[in-house]
């Protein structure tokens, strides 16, 4: 498990992985966002211990990934809602699911994505905002951003390597 704080660490998906890393916390915001889960009782469907699970939703509501959510029938119950935070998550899924039906689906993909206007497949796609799709790894490489620390940059003339992401 990474740290909480990133002294040394200049890499966003690592700052990422504390909120969304631990394995439940993806499912559940995949099961609001695909499946229509917004109780906790429809999360106990994926067999996480009720501490366990009231914990990660805790986890996610302190994060602005779900919210709280009381409802007009039962305001004593209260159910969770997925904040746009959440939602800028469905991409993620979508290709960590890409991912699993190419390497841990032996008997095919058990879900599919599709739109809703045409039924066409969802994917998602690593792209070059100036000319299109990206087809090779080999053509991606890393350079500083915005927030990589001045007192880095400054100290590395070249281009970034693995040492700049720890």
């Amino acid at each position: 498990m990474l740290g909480k704080t990133y002294d040394t660490q200049v890499c966003s998906a690592a700052r990422a992985l504390e909120v969304i890393g631990e394995r439940w916390s993806l499912l559940i915001v995949r099961d609001v966002l695909f499946a229509g889960a917004t109780r906790f009782a429809d999360f106990q469907r994926l067999g996480i211990a009720t501490n366990i699970l009231a914990k990660r939703l805790d986890s996610l509501v302190d994060a602005g990934v779900l919210e709280r959510r009381s409802s007009k029938e039962q305001p004593d119950r209260s159910g969770y809602a997925v904040t746009r935070k959440g939602r800028d998550l469905a991409p993620v899924i979508i290709a960590l699911t890409q991912w699993g039906d190419r390497w841990a689906a032996p008997d095919g993909p058990p879900i599919l994505y599709r739109h809703t206007g045409c039924g066409g497949a969802v994917t998602e796609q690593t792209t070059c905002d100036t000319c299109g799709e990206v087809t090779d790894l080999a053509q991606l490489h890393v350079v500083h951003g915005p927030g990589f620390p001045e007192a880095l940059s400054a100290s590395r003339k070249h281009r970034p390597d693995v040492a700049d992401l720890r």
